[in-house]
């Protein structure tokens, strides 16, 4: 009879009797099945937790370099928008200012409807 979804099945005791080897060794027996099936599950989890670690460890060089990238796209973007605000105040930065506004804007409506009929 299983409990508990364990697959231990207690043995019937016996009083001890001339027959208490034969018990003796049953009881071994099972003791070395179970120490066997532990050993098994150990050998799992461990097997396991070495794939974790690596797992692990990928995604953290995976994560490192995301944020090199970032870092890198930071100051790339810092950079231009300092000269986009220096060509501003220069004179007839205005309408360099618009030309730029309007390639943009037409630059993503292209795009947008590259996407949205393909």
């Amino acid at each position: 009879m299983r409990r508990n979804n364990y697959p231990y099945q207690p043995l019937n005791q016996q009083p001890a009797s001339s027959g208490s080897a034969p018990a003796h060794d049953s009881l071994e027996a099972e003791n070395e099945r179970a120490a066997e099936e532990l050993k098994q599950k150990i050998g799992a989890l461990k097997s396991l937790t070495i794939d974790i670690g690596n797992e692990v460890r990928y995604q953290d060089n995976l994560l490192r370099g995301i944020d090199d990238d970032m870092d890198r796209t930071s100051g790339f973007l810092g950079n231009t928008m300092t000269r986009v605000v220096r060509l501003a105040k220069q004179g007839g930065g205005s309408r360099q200012m618009c030309y730029m506004f309007l390639f943009v804007l037409t630059v993503f409506v292209l795009l947008w409807l590259t996407l949205k009929f393909k």
